[in-house]
């Protein structure tokens, strides 16, 4: 049991450890709060995660009005996604390291149901990111900032 506990512990910091080195890194895997570039209030909390090379990104958090659907569903999405949970739902994925950005993936905007390619930069020593979906070219489109949250 002691044994157990020692190398939960070992493995714990690790962990950690392996999160803070990403961070100090500028890597954008970790828990980031969007921004609404239109209202400047916060709309989600969204994890980003790397497995191959790929970054994915999970909705684990809405912030909604009190007076609005609190575990909406994404009823403009189509496919496999019509009608999914938004908490939970994987909006960005595709994302591979090309120097000093993040590019060829997409993002999902639950609120119209789009996909949109799109690309992300790492900015402020990792405390912030600029997520650019667009059509066509990066010009085409709009760029929030997500605020690190981990």
């Amino acid at each position: 049991m002691k044994t157990r506990i020692i190398l939960s512990s070992i493995l714990l910091a690790l962990g950690t450890l392996a999160g803070a080195t990403a961070w100090a890194e500028g890597s954008p895997v970790g828990l980031w709060k969007n921004i609404d570039d239109a209202t400047g209030k916060p709309k989600a909390l969204i994890r980003i995660t790397e497995s191959d090379g790929e970054l994915k990104g999970k909705i684990e958090k809405l912030f909604r009005p009190a007076e609005e659907e609190q575990n909406p569903k994404c009823e403009k999405c189509e496919g496999a996604l019509k009608d999914q949970p938004i908490i939970g739902m994987t909006i960005l994925s595709g994302l591979k390291k090309d120097g000093d950005e993040y590019n060829g993936g997409q993002i999902l905007d639950p609120a119209n149901g789009k996909l949109y390619k799109s690309k992300l930069t790492v900015i402020e020593d990792g405390k912030k990111l600029n997520v650019r979906g667009y059509i066509g070219m990066p010009i085409l489109g709009r760029t929030q900032t997500w605020v690190r949250e981990d």
